[in-house]
This record gives C-alpha cells, sequence and structure tokens, in this order.
C-alpha cells in the first residue's frame, strides 16, 4: 500500500491487495459529472484496466446552475434514472457496491447534498462530491495511468468547471479549478464578445497561479474529445482513436475557424458526435483556443483516461505504478486467450537478435507484439491477419502512440500474411514509414517462423543469429528441433531472409 493512502476513497477497501496482482477484480465507478452521468466497469490487467462496460447519459445536471443556483430539475430527473438503471447493471454483473464520484455542478448548487440524499435514498448508492482541487488530481492521476512518468499539464473539462494539474516526472503538482465549462459559459452576458472577454481573464488568471508550461498539455474530457474528433474529419486522418491523439498549436487555430464555419448539424452527423455533446462544442473550442494561446504547448494530446481512472490508479501500490501499462495489458491478453500461455517470452528472446541494436522504445513493441502474437487465433484463417492489424490499431491499450499501433499492427499482421496489399488499412500503413514497414515485416515474418519451431515455452530448441555486416542469417537448430524444421518452416525462413537481402546458414546439432 502507498504510504501516501490513509484511506481507500470512495472505494472503502482496497482494489489491489497484493503489489504482484495482474488482474483486476472488476470493479464500477459512477462518475456523475455537471454534462453527463457515466457508467464505467473495469476489467483486465491489474495496471492497464480495460473497459468491461461503458455507459452515459447526457443529463446536463449543470445548466443553468449560474442564474438558479440548483441543479437543472429535468437533468436530475435524468440521473436519477440513470443511476437505478446502473444499479440494476451492476446487480446482473454481481459486481457487488458501485462507487460513486459527484464532481462541479453537485458541489456547487444549493441543492446537491438533497440529490446525493435522494440518490441514497432511493437506490442505495452513496454519492462522494469531491471538490475542484481533488477533481484536479485525479484526473492527472488517470493519464499517470496510461503514461507513466509524464511531466507537463494536464487540463481537464466538465460541463460546469475546467480544472488544471502540473505533472512532473510522474507527480502530481499545483493544481487549480476554474468556472470555464461550458454549461457555465452558457450563461455569461454580452453574446461572443462578453464570452471571448472573461475566458480571457480567467485563463490570465490560471497562467499566474500555474505558470505558462510550454511542455506537454493532456486534454481530458468529452467536449476536448469531440474538438479532437472534429479535428480528424478535419484533417481526414485515418485511424479514429482519441486516445494519444495529437494536435499542435496551428491544428487548434484551424479547427476552431473550421468549427464557426460549418452547420453544426451537419458536422456533428459527419463526426458521430451526439447533439447534447455539439451543443457545447463552439464554447469549448474558444476555451481551447485561449488555453492553447496562453500556455503555449509544444505538444497536444488528448487523453482517454480521466478521473474514473485515476481513482483506481490511486490504490495501486509504487511497485505495480511503475509496471508497463503496455506489456502488462499484453500479458494480460497471452494468459487469457493464446493457445500457449507464456510462450510469447520465448519468441521474444528467439526474434531478438533481429533487433539487437534498436532502442528500447522499439523492443518494447516487439515484445508486446510477441505476447499478442497468438490472440487471435480462433478468427478466421482467410480474416485472421486482418483482424490482428484490427485489435493492435483500436484496442484500449495505454502508452501507444498512434503510429506505435500501426507498427504493433503490421507486425501482428505479417505474422499470418506476407501480404498486405488488398487489405482495408492500405491509408493507415502510411503513417509509419518505409523502414518501419519493412521492420514491422521482419518483425511478422520472423514470429511466423519461430512458431513453427518453438512450440512450447521456456525451450531452446532454436535460435537466431544476424550477421548484419555479412548479411547472414544463421539458424541453429537443437537435436530435438531437427523433425520441426519441414518444407513450410524452411520457407517462412526463406521468405524471412529474402525481406532482409541475406543469406541462409543453417547449423544443426548432432
Amino acid at each position: 500500500m502507498n504510504e501516501t493512502v490513509t484511506d481507500w476513497g470512495p472505494f472503502g477497501k482496497p482494489l489491489f491487495n497484493d503489489p504482484s496482482s495482474s488482474s483486476l477484480k472488476r470493479v464500477g465507478v459512477v462518475d456523475v459529472g455537471s454534462n453527463s452521468v457515466r457508467l464505467v466497469v473495469f476489467d483486465g490487467a491489474a495496471r492497464s484496466p480495460a473497459y468491461f462496460y461503458n455507459e452515459k447519459i447526457m443529463c446536463a445536471l449543470g445548466a443553468g446552475l449560474s442564474d438558479s443556483g440548483v441543479l437543472n430539475p429535468e437533468g436530475r430527473v435524468r440521473a436519477l434514472s440513470a443511476i437505478r438503471r446502473f444499479q440494476a447493471l451492476a446487480k446482473s454483473m454481481n459486481l457487488g457496491d458501485l462507487t460513486a464520484v459527484a464532481t462541479a455542478a453537485v458541489r456547487e448548487a444549493t441543492d446537491g447534498p438533497d440529490f446525493c440524499a435522494q440518490v441514497e435514498d432511493e437506490t442505495g448508492l452513496k454519492i462522494h462530491v469531491i471538490d475542484g482541487d481533488e477533481e484536479a488530481r485525479l484526473s492527472a492521476q488517470g493519464v499517470l495511468l496510461g503514461w507513466p512518468g509524464s511531466y507537463g499539464l494536464v487540463c481537464d473539462i466538465g460541463g460546469s468547471s475546467m480544472e488544471l494539474a502540473a505533472l512532473d516526472h510522474g507527480e502530481v503538482g499545483r493544481r487549480v479549478t476554474s468556472p470555464l465549462g461550458p454549461l457555465k459559459l452558457r450563461d455569461v452576458k454580452g453574446g461572443k464578445k462578453g464570452v471571448t472577454t472573461y475566458i480571457k481573464t480567467i485563463m490570465a488568471d490560471l497562467a499566474d497561479q500555474m505558470d505558462a508550461q510550454k511542455k506537454r498539455l493532456f486534454l481530458v474530457g468529452g467536449s476536448w474529445r469531440a474538438i479532437a474528433r472534429i479535428d480528424m474529419h478535419r484533417r481526414g486522418y485515418p485511424l479514429t482513436v482519441l486516445h494519444e491523439y495529437r494536435m499542435d498549436s496551428k491544428a487548434v487555430r484551424d479547427t476552431v475557424k473550421f468549427i464557426a464555419a460549418s452547420d453544426i448539424d451537419e458536422l456533428r452527423y459527419a463526426c458521430g458526435i451526439s447533439s447534447a455533446r455539439m451543443s457545447l462544442v463552439p464554447l469549448a473550442s474558444l476555451v481551447l483556443k485561449e488555453l492553447v494561446k496562453t500556455f503555449k504547448p509544444k505538444d497536444i494530446t488528448i487523453s482517454s483516461y480521466g478521473i474514473r481512472e485515476g481513482l483506481l490508479y490511486e490504490q495501486m501500490p509504487d511497485p505495480m505504478r511503475l509496471r508497463d501499462p503496455l506489456i502488462e495489458a499484453c500479458r494480460f491478453a497471452e494468459a487469457k486467450d493464446a493457445r500457449i500461455p507464456g510462450f510469447g517470452r520465448t519468441l521474444y528472446h528467439f526474434v531478438l537478435p533481429l533487433f539487437a541494436k534498436k532502442g528500447d522504445r522499439t523492443k518494447r513493441l516487439i515484445r508486446a507484439a510477441c505476447l499478442l502474437h497468438d490472440v487471435s487465433w480462433r478468427a478466421h484463417p482467410d480474416y485472421r491477419a486482418e483482424v490482428c492489424f484490427d485489435n493492435a490499431t483500436r484496442a484500449n491499450l495505454g502508452g501507444l502512440k498512434h503510429s506505435e499501433r500501426v507498427f504493433l499492427g503490421l507486425a501482428l499482421l505479417h505474422r499470418y500474411s506476407n501480404k498486405r496489399d488488398g487489405t482495408p488499412f492500405t491509408e493507415l500503413f502510411d503513417m509509419i514509414g518505409e523502414n518501419a514497414q519493412t521492420e514491422a515485416l521482419v518483425l511478422g515474418q520472423a514470429m511466423r517462423f519461430g512458431a513453427m519451431l518453438l512450440p512450447t515455452k521456456d525451450t531452446k530448441m532454436a535460435s537466431l543469429k544476424w550477421h548484419r555486416k555479412n548479411q547472414v542469417l544463421e539458424l541453429k537448430l537443437t537435436k530435438e528441433a531437427k523433425p520441426l524444421f519441414g518444407e513450410v518452416a524452411q520457407a517462412r525462413l526463406n521468405a524471412l531472409a529474402k525481406t532482409l537481402n541475406a543469406d541462409v546458414k543453417i547449423t544443426k546439432k548432432r
């Protein structure tokens, strides 16, 4: 247990009793926000929890709050109905008690305590209301769940508030909350000019409190994700995965102009954004424009992880936090779905000589590919290669750039097929350069060959040696491996050698 943990927060109990745990017992979190009420059920790898279930209802609890001082009456009804549904879902999933947290609207409304009491009385769910400082801290910890050791600025926008938190080498530092949520901005007088002036004034104050950090900016929250989806649409970006999507300052400015010049209904249909969310986008885009102008980040990244993930990260023991979320997710997938769990490690050491001079970042992807190389074996053989690519590029994996998703997916595609022409993913391949595409082909072919010679984990049946200077690929076979080296294995070795432009040398032990 972390020394900083004095209690178990909203969960009321430890989620990770053993720092060496590899899996997470299924847990449900209800997030009662100013705009949406959401249920997320986490499952999977302990260090990299996956979304077993994810549902939201756009209740707009914070609509009109600035003027009325109370929660939106219609929103209250809808939120209560959503929570009843979530409780029923939890019962059907055998989740036990749900954990619920509420943010700006509930904490600011005069009837917030009454709403929480009503929810507990009618559903049995106790809502934990967190303040702005805690909201900022948990959002930042959610980012750390996906990016261990990160630095920069985390900005979480909700319906009624916007929080900032500084990250430095994996630690959450200064944080601050503000009234820059788009539901709040609706109530600002003076039209667009009045709203713009208000945003600039608040943002200048935030900069004084946080210090302008020309580093990385992590964007958390539904409105930011909607703007990122529009940016993808504007650019014709081929991979519509929001997590780790990157923008720069110019892209933000161009997209804000694009939103202002577009028909909102047409834009939301084109981007698949709900009408309730889209109604907030124009105001949120003005906030983002001023945020980027004020803090001048070098890099802007979308994070799908926020408060809910931060609640889980809060409970992780330090040894667990230090694990690589990508590798942990891949290990979990291998243990659950591979035909020979544990074989990925053997395969990794078999193919590694081909990539001995590569850096740790590339070797990390190679390790991930080897762990995942067999998890899609149930797919029909005619589509297995495509399924592998699709799963890798669109999976809920943390700590992966989009280009790395494509590299990983392409390597797994080539685990089952030498060819990639004619697949529906052609436009994605260009997201990585020709050299990276060739490396992915080499990795895929090496895994495909190695899987034929190393039928069990922890075996030394064969090894590869890559004589780069002489362009010779040497295969060393043990006596026990000789029967495994048939004509299909020979053909796969030849295909790998052809890609490397190498001669083959086979050494057999007697």
